[in-house]
């Protein structure tokens, strides 16, 4: 009976490391992402799966979630650092087509549209979303948001934890409310502090 609760300890602790070194090598993917935004000088904010790591709450997530600021010149930006990393969008839009806010409005009342997604060819496992609207005051929020290292010394915006709260009480997802439940330990515990 006890070779068989320390064998399943064993692939316990090897399953939980294989998903720590998972998280790891996708940290370091977006890292390239950040580093041609930063570089770009893009305005934006994680928000998302990397946000609720950020804030302290491991889990694994595929994709890179940001809203950016969207002003033509930004978009712009935006569009030529993912270009420089092969990243495309998933639909044929163009940084130009995205900048028009009437465009914009007309994907998100006619398509449902909430993000538009990006692929690289070198990057597969990493697609960006980014946001079709600003969910929140973008200037304010960008002077509020955590300023994080997310490999080494870059340093990544993200969104504040309770604006993050709002933003996946919202989305309503299952994974969402899960996300939810250990941010809000994550703002108690901070504000005991």
């Amino acid at each position: 009976m006890a070779e068989i609760e320390t064998s399943r300890f064993s692939w316990e602790t090897a399953d939980k490391r294989l998903k720590v070194r998972d998280q790891w090598n996708e940290a370091e993917k977006c890292q390239c992402d950040v580093e041609a935004l930063n570089a770009a000088e893009v305005r934006y904010i994680v928000v998302g799966g990397l946000a609720v790591v950020a804030h302290g709450y491991l889990r694994f997530t595929m994709d890179v979630n940001m809203v950016i600021q969207l002003e033509p010149e930004n978009i712009r930006r935006t569009f030529k650092a993912l270009g420089t990393l092969g990243y495309r969008p998933g639909v044929p839009v163009t940084a130009q087509q995205f900048g028009d806010a009437k465009n914009r409005d007309y994907w998100i009342r006619e398509k449902g549209m909430k993000v538009l997604q990006f692929w690289s060819d070198d990057l597969r496992e990493t697609s960006v979303d980014v946001f079709v609207e600003e969910p929140f005051d973008f200037d304010k929020e960008y002077e509020s948001a955590l300023r994080k290292p997310l490999i080494g010394r870059l340093e990544v915006p993200v969104v504040n934890i309770s604006t993050l709260i709002a933003m996946k009480k919202d989305a309503g997802r299952p994974e969402d409310r899960i996300d939810v439940e250990y941010l809000r330990m994550r703002l108690d515990e901070n504000e005991e502090i």
